[in-house]
């Protein structure tokens, strides 16, 4: 019922940086709180940036903060993720997610997820 596309995974060394988008359809973006996950192989899905659409509400995992940062562009209906200060571990398949529910969406059991894109952090 709910369609996002994610962009903007690639491969870059440590300490660079690479920007995320989520692109939603307006009712989606109006109407949804959204966020980002990331899941390596082995490891557990986890939780790493989440934004309330309306009330202005963000939360970052701690592993990522003071390096990313998400955002909104209303004109585009999307959601970013700027991803600074890269290292290794942040090598993931990075999902974006959407949810009514903002507590819901928080622990990673929203009902809507985009597709997937990765992102791979060299040496």
């Amino acid at each position: 019922q709910v369609q996002l596309v994610e962009s903007g995974g690639g491969s870059v060394q440590a300490g660079g940086s690479l920007r995320l988008s989520c692109a939603a359809s307006r009712y989606t973006y109006s109407s949804y709180h959204m966020g980002w996950f990331r899941q390596a192989p082995g490891k557990e899905r986890e939780g790493v940036a989440m934004i309330s659409i309306r009330g202005g509400t963000t939360d970052y995992a701690d592993s990522v903060k003071d390096r990313f940062t998400i955002s909104q562009d209303n004109a585009k209906n999307t959601v970013a993720l700027q991803m600074n200060s890269l290292k290794p571990e942040d090598t993931a398949m990075y999902y974006c997610a959407a949810d009514l529910n903002y507590r819901r969406l928080v622990a990673g059991l929203a009902n809507n997820w985009g597709q997937g894109t990765q992102v791979t952090v060299s040496s």
